[in-house]
């Protein structure tokens, strides 16, 4: 099984991140698989665990939580073309090169308006992950692709 996250930068564009082994430690910390040097990001977040045709999804306990398709999980089966959250970051995950359209999610509906004060438009996933409020661990150095975030 070919397992790639795609990230959703701020600018629009995309970045692809394929998984290295069959077990995947997603974190700050610079051993981690894959390191991401934000401070949203806990230092161990989340494990990516293929095992035959099942791709698993793990929280390790992290700080702000691993979401897939908007749901806090501790632990879940992935498919391709699932949302995954880490932190502050939004990746699509493509298995075996499905699926082929790279869409960044919808934002769930909004409630209706409050009589009186006018509501801002509704913003995509990618729009509403501004980084530019997140801190980034300068201890670690992280990946040189996640600096141009």
């Amino acid at each position: 099984m070919d397992v790639n996250l795609i990230l959703f930068k701020k600018d629009g564009s995309q970045k692809t991140f394929p998984m290295p082994s069959d077990l995947t430690v997603i974190g700050r910390r610079q051993d981690c698989d894959l390191c991401i040097p934000l401070m949203s990001v806990s230092r161990k977040h989340c494990q990516i665990i293929v095992n035959n045709d099942t791709l698993k999804i793990r929280d390790l306990k992290s700080r702000n939580g691993t979401y897939l398709n908007g749901k806090r999980i501790d632990e879940a089966t992935a498919k391709s073309g699932d949302y995954l959250k880490i932190g502050s970051l939004t990746f699509l995950l493509q298995i075996d090169g499905q699926p082929k359209k790279i869409v960044p999610p919808e934002m769930p509906p909004q409630k209706p308006p409050k009589k009186g004060k006018p509501q801002p438009e509704a913003k995509t996933v990618a729009e509403q992950d501004s980084f530019a409020e997140l801190e980034f661990d300068e201890s670690d150095s992280g990946l040189t692709e996640l600096e141009d975030l």
